[in-house]
């Protein structure tokens, strides 16, 4: 008889999680944002969140958690329970960090499962608009007549925005002060005001000001233009051979998350990327929607990870 209860009990346990899995999900999900709202992964974020709420049905619930270039909020995803209810989309600086922060508290290999790759975002050139230039040949010209006097802002210490900066004074050989904010938003408003005068923003956030006159584009990143900025060129147009420096957004889980959960979510998420109110959506923030499997996510990490290890070597780029 006790034999009998004991392997009920046991069959119990080990089918416990498989029932929740199939089950999942049945209550609310929190989506971890590394970053203050209106910055670009924040805009994506809401985007497709709304999408997954009517395909999983359960509200999916922003958690901005800005701090340390995306580092605060990608530890607490990393610490979160493995049950599938938290979910943090990351942008490029995650495979960055690694190769920055000599104490980061998370491994984005080993700490995390990959879900989706859900975006590319073109950075876009801006400049304040007092400032007396119309091209990135022009800002060259200016940052070398001036060394160290430009400043230009990031979305902090080991972004895409940093990084691609950093990128650009190496091929260039300009010289301009870095001015760290807590996320895009941050960084837009303060260029916005003059406090900045360079930024090399995710198209999201500074799309809009763009469109409006407020804040002057000089380039994209990307290897074609983008189709929102027909007539602003590439950097590799403006006579920068090879620059490319698009970012890039995903859905990571903790790893430990059940496999099914993380196919379920990666299942509803390619739905939801699929949709044209989200194409157009994303269309409309300076994002091109993208779609993987997990397991092409992983390798896509991985490469991401080698890559900027050497970017951030030549640009002597670290904190302890």
């Amino acid at each position: 008889m006790k034999s009998a209860i004991w392997i009920l009990a046991g069959a119990i346990a080990v089918s416990a999680p498989l029932v929740r899995a199939q089950d999942y999900p049945i209550k609310p999900i929190r989506m971890v944002v590394p970053f203050p709202p209106g910055g670009a992964t924040d805009i994506l974020a809401r985007i497709l969140g709304q999408e997954l709420n009517e395909g999983l049905g359960e509200p999916v619930v922003v958690d901005n958690r800005p701090g340390a270039g995306g580092n605060i909020g990608a530890r607490l995803a990393a610490k979160a329970p493995t049950d599938g209810y938290t979910l943090f989309i990351c942008a490029v600086g995650v495979t960055i960090s690694p190769s920055i922060y000599s104490k980061l508290g998370y491994d984005p290999v080993k700490d995390f499962a990959p879900v989706a790759l859900v975006a590319s975002v073109p950075l876009v050139v801006v400049v304040h608009p007092p400032l007396p230039v119309n091209s990135i040949q022009e800002l060259i010209g200016l940052a070398k007549s001036q060394p160290g006097k430009l400043n230009y802002a990031s979305g902090g210490v080991g972004t895409s925005g940093h990084l691609a900066t950093e990128l650009f004074k190496s091929v260039t050989g300009v010289n301009m002060t870095h001015i760290p904010y807590k996320g895009g938003g941050p960084a837009v408003t303060a260029i916005l005001g003059g406090e900045t005068k360079v930024f090399f923003a995710g198209m999201p956030p500074a799309l809009p000001h763009v469109k409006a006159g407020k804040l002057r584009p000089l380039g994209v990143t990307s290897v074609k233009r983008f189709p929102g900025l027909p007539d602003v060129p590439t950097a590799i147009e403006a006579g920068l051979a090879g620059f490319e420096a698009d970012n890039w957004h995903g859905i990571l889980v903790p790893t430990g998350t059940p496999r099914s959960v993380v196919r379920k979510l990666n299942a509803e998420t390619v739905r939801a990327l699929k949709r044209p109110e989200v194409k157009a959506a994303f269309g409309e923030a300076g994002a091109v929607p993208l779609a993987s499997t997990p397991e092409q996510f992983a390798a896509y990490i991985r490469a991401e990870v080698k890559k900027w290890a050497k970017v951030v070597k030549d640009a002597q780029i670290r904190v302890d």
